[in-house]
């Protein structure tokens, strides 16, 4: 994992591996540059076209939500930088009211 935070490139990755970071990366800084060449590539790499979705759905996903932070300037939290998060942060699960529609009790008879 190191070698992906610090550089993917000089990482040691499969085939697919790094053609899946290549056409990310260019996803998401030159978006207007992508060809159906890079879509190719995916598939020879061994990518079905439901996996290619995958990677294009998730590189887009990523994208917008930092642009939406950005654009809003929102702060990260202070424990989101290199250091482990501190004890005192409680691990947080996501709450659910029994009307709400992600409620998993929800419709689950007792």
């Amino acid at each position: 994992m190191d070698q992906l935070t610090a550089d993917w490139r000089q990482a040691q990755l499969t085939d697919a591996d790094r053609a899946m970071l290549v056409y990310a990366e260019k996803l998401t800084l030159t978006p207007w540059e992508m060809t159906r060449v890079d879509v190719e590539t995916l598939r020879t790499a061994g990518f079905t076209d439901r996996a290619i979705l995958d990677i294009n759905q998730i590189t887009g996903y990523y994208a917008y939500v930092n642009r939406l932070a950005d654009g809003l300037g929102v702060q990260l939290e202070p424990f989101w930088d290199d250091a482990p998060p501190p004890a005192d942060v409680p691990h947080r699960r996501p709450t659910h009211n029994e009307n709400s529609a992600t409620n998993p009790q929800q419709g689950k008879q007792p």
